[in-house]
């Protein structure tokens, strides 16, 4: 290709150049203000998400555009998902000055750390080649494996960072290989060139895609922490910080959908292709449906027998994730961005209170240890309380909306697969029980033992107090965020599945 029609558009990836210079400006800062740097940190940190959001919202004019030979697609899924995943940072970052104080931990590090799992993230959601997506992929990876063993000296999180690093290492190489098998079978990276590939059935190999669908379907499988690639969410979600728990939860959660819904809805969405283009699809959206049957019941029913806030939590990302997966049944983007949006803050808010009720060394996660406080620290419990009504599912909460509108796009857009919606309403009945048991044991069992009341600065107010905002105004006013995602309906969109 020459190197004029390269179109080196620089604009259209200010949000990540934005993060990256942040990081490494946080980490000069923390090498010459020793002292200062505790200050400092999470101000120019917060200052630097905030431009990075100024930064996407600048973009929107430009939409549905491509730049760096394909490689960036800038259009309203990239995003939509771009903010979500700077909401998710700042309200981690705002997390992460009272945690850093009470852990006694050094905060140059995690905020650089912070600034450049962000830049992966935003590659991720801008990516229109699957290189773009592997490298989005490793560089918010990379920084979260450290992110998880920050607590230094406790074994808990050195074993998590382990686990998670060896595990996700694992998955990349899933990824990775699939990557090669496709481009072997199509001749292309380049996602859209894919799809043109399989529609016109022009597939070199046609065995070796579908072994390389199949390899990047568990490699993405691991990364959104859906059954049957789950089994290290429970032990890295427990052992690793609380904080740092919040965010596997949540940005690279989000950001890895995005990378999902362009691969396979848009690289792989072609229904109507001859040969092996059809039969891909075909395949991938049952084994989906599968897997998303499969992480909805058993999280949920693990979650059932769990003691452990943290473990609890760990249960019922996975269960959310298969309620997530139900929105690669529809034909539009936006059940998925919502859903993802909706989670975030209510996922994002309930860890920000485990962490201040935790104490040092997460010392305190038991759901017994909460017994009898909420009326003791009401703007935590209540807060909590309301969480886990959003999780469940109850109205006015977003979280009702956000599965109301996946529930409904799948029941109007696949007929064949209302089974799955059936199950997932089944599920969410199910997961009423253990969501409703922490409420129980804070306002209707006695006092625990030994209860400090936590501290609560006010960044970590503010983060809190932003996460409750937007489950109730998104309970109320989901449309705000759904216009966003549906004025523009990629090519992919438009395919309707097979009935």
């Amino acid at each position: 290709m020459q190197f004029s029609n390269l179109n080196l558009d620089y604009f259209s990836i200010l949000p990540e150049i934005i993060t990256a210079v942040a990081g490494v400006l946080l980490m000069l800062i923390d090498a010459f203000a020793k002292k200062g740097g505790r200050k400092i940190g999470p101000i120019f940190s917060i200052v630097s998400l905030v431009a990075t959001g100024v930064a996407i919202v600048a973009l929107w004019p430009r939409a549905n555009s491509t730049s760096f030979a394909g490689m960036i697609v800038n259009d309203h899924l990239r995003l939509y998902f771009a903010l979500v995943v700077v909401v998710c940072s700042i309200i981690a970052t705002l997390m992460a000055s009272q945690f850093l104080d009470d852990e006694a931990l050094p905060p140059g590090e995690f905020y650089a750390l912070m600034m450049f799992a962000t830049t992966g993230m935003l590659m991720m959601a801008s990516a229109g080649d699957l290189v773009m997506v592997f490298l989005g992929l490793e560089t918010s990876s990379i920084a979260t494996y450290v992110m998880a063993g920050y607590r230094r000296t406790d074994l808990r999180a050195n074993e998590s960072s382990l686990k998670y690093f060896l595990l996700g290492s694992f998955s990349a190489a899933f990824l990775l290989y699939g990557m090669a098998l496709t481009y072997g079978a199509t001749g292309t990276t380049n996602i859209e060139a894919i799809r043109q590939v399989l529609m016109a059935g022009k597939v070199i190999y046609p065995q070796m895609l579908l072994v390389g669908g199949a390899m990047m379907l568990v490699g993405f499988g691991f990364k959104i922490a859906t059954a049957p690639f789950h089994l290290w969410t429970p032990d890295v979600y427990e052992g690793a910080p609380t904080l740092v728990t919040a965010i596997l939860a949540t940005g690279p959660k989000v950001a890895v959908f995005a990378s999902f819904l362009r691969v396979f809805a848009e690289g792989f969405g072609a229904p109507n292709a001859p040969d092996v283009g059809g039969q891909l699809h075909d395949n991938w959206i049952q084994a989906l449906a599968i897997m998303a049957a499969i992480g909805m019941t058993f999280g949920n029913i693990v979650a059932l027998a769990q003691r452990n806030m943290k473990r609890m939590l760990a249960y019922s990302s996975i269960a959310h994730g298969g309620y997530t997966l139900i929105g690669f049944l529809t034909t539009e983007y936006a059940p998925v961005g919502f859903y993802m949006l909706t989670y975030a803050l209510m996922s994002l808010g309930a860890f920000a209170i485990v962490q201040m009720l935790a104490r040092q060394g997460d010392a305190k996660t038991e759901i017994s240890d909460y017994a009898g406080i909420g009326f003791e620290v009401p703007n935590l419990s209540f807060a909590l309380a309301l969480f886990m009504l959003g999780m469940a599912g109850i109205p006015p909460t977003a979280g009702f909306m956000g599965k109301f509108y996946v529930f409904k796009s799948a029941w109007a857009s696949s007929p064949n697969l209302r089974w799955l919606v059936i199950i997932a309403i089944v599920n969410s009945i199910i997961s009423v029980y253990y969501y409703l048991y922490p409420i129980v044991v804070m306002f209707f069992r006695p006092q625990a033992e030994g209860f400090i009341k936590p501290r609560l600065t006010a960044m970590a107010q503010v983060a809190l107090d932003i996460t409750i905002i937007g489950t109730l105004y998104f309970g109320l006013f989901p449309n705000s965020a759904l216009r966003i995602l549906q004025q523009k309906a990629p090519a992919a969109q438009q395919i309707a599945i097979q009935k």
